[in-house]
């Protein structure tokens, strides 16, 4: 064997690899023909342009939220930074930072072979780490090349990691590295982490503190404390092993360190903070299309956006929602305080819904799919943090038990708008966004009960000339069902009186015998092009016993529909937009509402005085609303119940604001097994008395009016010419969704 032609060889592939390294890194930096894209300036990187978040604005001027790109930070000063929060850094992503000029020539000679492989390899010093946060804000079609891939990134990286350390101190890169880098939960900058995560300035971290934020440069998302707080526990100790590691900390000062809790304090400044997250979350889709057409970017041009919500009502819709809730919760739990609500109907739902969660998944990934194995995981205790109406609770609690305590929990949904220009003053679209974001007022379909027997009615009245005074007899009906049995309804209490009563008795005591006269009357065919008319969009059933309410429907569309009582006949479009301006105050867009005659005015005022009479009728199902709430003025309802207590609705009116609540749980089996509290009267209508409480004390935002008036024939519906984003009640496909989508994760 000649060993010197074999090591011949070998100098002459090192010393190709070399110079073609260097050669590499050269026409890089060159950039000939602009195959690889120019190098930014240190100038430029140090100052990159500022997108400007959008504003909302609620119709009293108050700002509702912001939409901003995920580059949420504010900055801090060095001397603001803990030591023990550099050190940490140092110890655990970039050791020998004092010693190197920006790139690390080990790391060099570690990481190229790999690249060239098409391999990841990690060995970034700070200053590179730097260099890519900053490079990654510029990048643009100035800045990318023909020739634009992995290895380009990382040689650019290199050169910019020189030039940062020419032109700044260890301090200062240090201090821009902290600024810039993601931590997490729409977290950017140690600032804004320290705040998140704590509730804390950054000075005053501690070690176990500052461990854990380090920790998270790794992956925020896969060491995320809120989701995986088992994950982000061992990483933490990990960065304080290191610590010990490079001595910045002793063996026994570790050991201690370890043993401490996460001690999280999470403040959530995102989407799911401030008023009406449900809401904004809802306008954020709307206006991402809206900025589509208009060839604007609503992170980046700040746009002002100025909306129909009233802060004073929304705050005390939410302040309902929360007052009723937590008590109906305490009653739901009393009620299966021995087994769960679906136990019998749907034993395997639990089973079904945790191989949904991602804690089912990893596990899947390290038990190789053994489902038996993966359950047994799934039942062992880990730290988490659940909903509850004393607040977010840090607890320590199976995957399967947190997806049981989230079934649990009572869903609700409220919608508000003014009748006479369709401007939504309140939106609640869950008990709490951060947890639910599934949105009850314009996602959840369910079964609409007795609060669809107003829409039948008014038909009714509309074809047949029928008035409020009208009689009916209190008896049993058959009605002919094509193909089928005859359809023959029961009241709710199983009886009949054989009276002959009035239809504004027969609703006020929602007497479902009347309701299928007046079904055989109308038939189910005209009933549900009629609904149409009405504003409710979703696909019902031509069926007879669609009159009790048996069609799924959105709170969106059935508030909507009772709009038309209140306005004289006249259909108006929920408008939740006024206008959009640009920054600098220039209004690219104003927003007007749709309307259109339904019925006549005399059919609407008839209706008034029918839900008024389930607040004054003997027997009413709304009369809670004097005796108990003590609402004053001009008011009408009504409650609604589905089969098994499954849901529970209250219409509401007043002169000028229509109000509709549902309550229910995440699944149509997860209900009361009494009717103590499951019905509309004691599941939905008590959150509509808080909220009418809350908005009759605010005497400003001018609701409600004291009187309906009656109509003097001269009304006309008015069209307008100018825009709407829902035009003609309909919705955006991606933002229909029929069924809600939850993730059982706890956090």
């Amino acid at each position: 064997m000649n060993y010197t032609k074999i090591l011949r060889w070998l100098w002459i592939g090192a010393a190709t690899f070399f110079f073609g390294i260097v050669f590499l890194l050269l026409v890089v930096y060159w950039n000939p023909f602009n195959l690889f894209g120019a190098l930014p300036s240190i100038d430029v990187l140090e100052n990159p342009e500022s997108d400007q978040a959008s504003i909302v604005y609620s119709s009293d001027g108050k700002i509702l939220g912001k939409f901003y790109n995920e580059v949420n930070r504010t900055d801090v000063v060095y001397k603001e930074l803990p030591p023990v929060l550099i050190n940490a850094l140092l110890a655990t992503e970039d050791s020998r930072f004092y010693d190197h000029s920006g790139v690390d020539i080990k790391g060099i000679v570690a990481i190229v072979p790999s690249l060239l492989l098409g391999k990841k390899r990690g060995s970034s010093t700070l200053t590179q780490q730097l260099a890519k946060n900053l490079f990654s804000l510029r990048r643009s079609e100035e800045y990318t090349g023909v020739l634009d891939n992995t290895i380009v990134h990382k040689i650019k990286e290199w050169f910019i990691a020189i030039q940062l350390e020419k032109s700044y101190s260890k301090q200062e890169i240090l201090l821009m590295y902290l600024n810039t880098v993601e931590f997490g939960n729409n977290s950017y900058g140690i600032k804004s982490a320290a705040k998140k995560y704590f509730g804390k300035n950054v000075s005053e971290l501690t070690l176990q503190e500052a461990s854990l934020l380090i920790g998270l440069l790794k992956g925020p998302s896969f060491y995320n404390p809120r989701r995986k707080p088992e994950k982000a526990l061992n990483r933490r100790n990990t960065v304080i092993d290191q610590m010990a590691k490079y001595e910045y900390l002793s063996t026994a000062e570790a050991t201690v360190a370890k043993t401490k809790p996460l001690g999280l304090k999470f403040q959530d400044d995102g989407e799911s903070s401030g008023l009406a997250p449900h809401f904004r979350n809802y306008l954020k889709k709307i206006m991402f299309n809206w900025c589509k057409e208009h060839d604007l970017h609503l992170y980046e041009d700040g746009l002002k956006i100025y909306t129909t919500i009233d802060t004073r009502m929304q705050a005390a819709a939410e302040e309902a929602v929360r007052k009723h809730m937590s008590f109906l919760q305490k009653e739901f739990n009393k009620n299966w305080s021995k087994s769960d609500p679906w136990t019998k109907s749907d034993p395997d739902l639990i089973k079904r819904l945790a191989k949904t969660t991602s804690h089912y998944k990893e596990f899947s990934e390290e038990l190789n799919g053994n489902e038996g194995l993966i359950m047994q995981e799934m039942k062992k205790k880990i730290p988490m943090e659940v909903f509850t109406w004393h607040g977010r609770v840090d607890t320590v609690m199976s995957p399967i038990d947190s997806i049981r305590h989230s079934l649990k929990m009572l869903r609700t949904g409220l919608f508000s708008m003014d009748p006479k220009n369709g401007f939504v003053r309140a939106w609640v679209g869950n008990i709490d966004y951060a947890y639910y974001p599934f949105d009850h007022v314009i996602q959840g379909k369910r079964q609409a009960g007795s609060t669809f027997k107003p829409i039948l009615y008014a038909y009714a009245m509309e074809e047949k000339g029928l008035t409020p005074d009208s009689k009916f007899p209190d008896a049993p009906i058959s009605i002919p069902v094509p193909g089928g049995q005859p359809w023959t309804p029961n009241n709710s209490n199983g009886k009949f009186s054989n009276e002959e009563i009035t239809l504004r008795q027969a609703l006020a005591r929602s007497v479902n015998s009347i309701s299928a006269q007046l079904m055989n009357l109308v038939g189910p065919d005209s009933l549900v092009s009629f609904a149409k008319r009405m504003g409710v969009k979703s696909p019902l059933e031509a069926t007879p016993s669609l009159c009790l309410g048996t069609g799924d429907v959105t709170l969106f569309e059935m508030v909507n529909a009772y709009s038309v009582f209140v306005n004289e006949g006249i259909w108006v479009q929920p408008q939740f937009l006024l206008r959009i301006e640009d920054k600098y105050g220039n209004i690219l867009e104003e927003f007007n509402t749709t309307s259109r005659h339904v019925i006549n005015e005399e059919t609407a005022y008839n209706m008034i005085e029918l839900l008024k009479g389930s607040v004054e009728e003997a027997g009413g199902t709304s009369v809670d609303l004097r005796g108990k709430f003590n609402i004053q003025g001009d008011l009408g309802g009504k409650t609604g119940t589905t089969q098994e207590s499954a849901d529970g609705w209250f219409m509401g009116i007043t002169p000028n604001l229509v109000t509709g609540v549902w309550v229910g749980g995440e699944k149509r089996v997860i209900h009361f097994s009494t009717m103590t509290y499951g019905q509309g009267a004691r599941m939905a209508l008590p959150v509509w008395a808080y909220y009418m409480q809350g908005v009759q004390k605010n005497g400003e935002v001018g609701y409600p009016a004291s009187t309906f008036i009656k109509p003097d024939g001269n009304s006309a519906a008015v069209t307008s010419d100018k825009g709407n984003l829902l035009d003609d009640g309909m919705l955006p496909e991606e933002i229909a969704e029929p069924e809600e989508k939850q993730v059982y994760d706890g956090f």
